[in-house]
């Protein structure tokens, strides 16, 4: 087989939804082009959207380059708590998005773009295939309880994945020769890691405090303007919570002993606790993430992608937005390994 035709050519990209494991787009996006793939078109659903907007604009690196530099007082200074359907408002992070991607509508992007939303109101699925960008990244990653809703007009828009993780059908008639799906709740792939990094004990710890409160004890905040004084007082509220110290970004809150005795993988590294939730903002997106899983499932039986990326919902949880360099690393790996088994012709 002419290896190099095979290179060439065009795809159709599919980015699902997933939280932050949406950063291992990035890496599987990285590793195509590496090898020359051609992304003819993508479609997206929530951070699959995101990603694949900030890619078809032209401006990926300047986003991952961001997203690595976050320290978890950058995360904690983005999270700008609402208390209106949804527990933030968003303003901050798609603010920083919207100044990397600058003010541009799809239809003047160059590759073909399609974000999957759901419209609550009319019940039913959004394609936004023209329009402003940005606009339609923020609808379609509205996560129901973690960002508030985009209202346009008479409609109110959440997160596609309530229909559809795995927007496929918007690339089947685009004519590309491959289409390539990335699937970000796979239930498989137990042989992969999330590689280990290291970071700053102390500011990791003020993170997952905040982080639990959000989860667990929404009710006790008040706001206030201004950043310094937002984390201020965000930090101090945290720090005054009775009781146990719930976590809802990382393992749940145990005895020593219950940590000791976690389950560990066959290198003898953690593998993370998913057997329950350990708050209320934790419980709604587990219960999201079953659903996406079993939706993403129909999806691909109804319209198999020629090559399907399964990265393992395990590897992180819905919340840990602060993981990206791992999470790219790890969407390379497996992109990786999947593309050699196809060129191999063992898919």
């Amino acid at each position: 087989m002419d290896w190099g035709c095979l290179m060439s050519k065009r795809i159709a990209l599919v980015l699902g939804s997933g939280g932050a494991r949406g950063y291992a787009h990035i890496g599987v996006i990285e590793e195509l082009e590496a090898r020359g793939y051609d992304i003819a078109c993508i479609a997206g659903c929530s951070m699959g959207a995101v990603v694949g907007g900030i890619y078809a604009a032209g401006k990926l690196k300047e986003y991952r380059d961001w997203t690595q530099s976050l320290d978890y007082l950058d995360v904690l200074r983005l999270l700008d708590v609402s208390f209106r359907l949804g527990a933030i408002r968003g303003e901050k992070v798609f603010g920083k998005i919207r100044e990397i991607v600058g003010e541009i509508n799809i239809e003047e992007l160059p590759i073909p773009f399609t974000a999957v939303a759901t419209d609550l109101t009319n019940q039913q699925e959004i394609w936004f295939q023209e329009g402003c960008l940005h606009q339609a990244m923020r609808a379609s990653a509205a996560i129901p309880s973690l960002f508030t809703p985009v209202i346009q007009g008479k409609r109110m828009l959440v997160d596609g994945s309530l229909l559809n993780p795995l927007p496929i059908i918007p690339v089947v008639s685009s004519h590309c020769d491959l289409i390539i799906a990335v699937n970000l709740n796979s239930s498989n792939q137990r042989h992969y890691e999330l590689p280990v990094i290291e970071r700053p004990p102390a500011l990791k710890g003020r993170l997952d405090q905040l982080m639990s409160s959000l989860g667990s004890r929404l009710p006790n905040f008040k706001w206030i303007n201004g950043d310094d004084d937002e984390l201020l007082l965000l930090e101090s509220q945290a720090s005054q919570l009775s009781g146990e110290t719930i976590n809802p970004w990382q393992q749940s809150s145990r005895s020593a002993s219950d940590k000791a005795s976690a389950p560990k993988s066959a290198s003898g590294s953690r593998v993370a606790d998913l057997s329950g939730p350990a708050s209320l903002l934790e419980l709604i997106n587990q219960s999201f993430e079953v659903m996406q899983t079993s939706l993403a499932q129909y999806k691909i039986a109804g319209y198999p992608p020629d090559i399907l990326i399964n990265i393992p919902k395990r590897v992180c949880r819905f919340f840990e937005f602060y993981k990206a360099p791992e999470l790219i690393m790890l969407g390379r790996q497996i992109a990786s390994d999947t593309l050699d088994k196809y060129e191999r012709g063992d898919l």
